[in-house]
């Protein structure tokens, strides 16, 4: 069932304190400021799939800012994509300012200060997930936040589209179905970032860039080998154990980390996917040789255990 908090039945002189308690309830703590004598009704319609939380906005003309004070009382720590349909929003984080107009989406960190300002009436879908959940580097968050992320890019138009049939069909979603989308749409988002960071890296040789496609494709075939090491790609590739680590410069990381990261996303997913799996089991599949140590790496990646992360998705009775 979804969660409706509507100003439509307030008397309008309380609409005000109302709104500014849905907004810190659906999302995160904000200061709202509302830009109407008489504020107009104003709704929020949110459903919850699994991590992802998917909200249909419409209000009034106000301003919403995320202070230093509201993020040092150390809420819960949200990363929120945004998708205009009516309106357009101001939004500033990270040194920057951008115009989303309707059919344009943005992201915002509720780690660092911002301010969203609509002078207009307007409507947006609004989802919103834990930080810990999306497996990206902070460094490459901050290049995202305050930008227009359906710039025409084909990676780009794809995941608007998923994201945009998601919101759609949110309330339809069977538990299970809709946890299972909540995994995939963390999966594309980490594309889709990715793919912005590959664009505006300095371009490693051609020569460099196909040794690199082969070694990550034969990573990726061989990550459940728990024997996988430098010393083994760079003799598999006939090329120097100090080659291969300057390969892996490029992408601002080592060989071992790449690794350590793509097997906890297939565990992440697995744990997702298959949620009455063991994790040691789960684990073992994709080449951790110790349960304690996986747990370690996942909760260091992702903020919360393997089994605090596989608890959503487990199917209700």
């Amino acid at each position: 069932m979804p969660s409706v908090l509507s100003t439509s039945s307030i008397p309008i002189p309380d609409r005000a304190e109302f709104w500014h308690d849905a907004v810190a309830t659906t999302f995160v703590p904000l200061d709202v400021d509302l830009h109407e004598e008489k504020p107009s009704t104003a709704t929020i319609t949110s459903h919850q799939l699994g991590t992802l939380q998917v909200s249909q906005v419409t209000a009034g003309p106000q301003t919403v800012v995320r202070s230093r004070r509201m993020i040092a009382r150390r809420s819960a720590e949200y990363l929120t994509l945004t998708m205009q349909h009516r309106g357009t929003a101001r939004l500033e984080q990270d040194g920057r300012t951008v115009l989303v107009r309707p059919g344009e989406f943005s992201l915002r960190d509720s780690r660092r200060p911002y301010t969203k300002e609509l002078t207009e009436e307007f409507g947006f879908t609004a989802l919103q997930l834990p930080r810990a959940v999306l497996d990206v580097t902070d460094n490459d968050l901050q290049t995202l936040t305050a930008t227009v992320l359906s710039d025409g890019s084909p990676c780009a138009a794809v995941v608007a589209a998923y994201l945009q049939s998601l919101a759609r069909s949110a309330g339809d979603l069977t538990p299970g179905v809709g946890n299972r989308l909540a995994a995939t749409t963390c999966d594309l988002l980490a594309v889709l970032i990715q793919e912005r960071k590959d664009r505006s890296a300095p371009e490693a040789p051609e020569a460099a860039r196909a040794m690199l496609a082969r070694i990550k494709d034969y990573l990726m075939k061989h990550l459940p080998d728990p024997d996988l090491s430098p010393d083994a790609i760079a003799g598999a590739h006939h090329i120097s154990l100090r080659y291969l680590h300057k390969l892996f410069e490029h992408e601002e990381t080592t060989v071992s980390r790449w690794i350590r990261r793509r097997r906890l996303e297939m565990c992440r997913r697995d744990l997702a996917r298959t949620p009455s799996g063991g994790v040691a089991a789960v684990a073992q599949r994709w080449g951790f040789v110790s349960p304690s140590h996986f747990s370690r790496a996942f909760r260091a990646t992702y903020g919360m255990s393997p089994r605090e992360w596989q608890a959503p998705h487990v199917p209700r009775a």
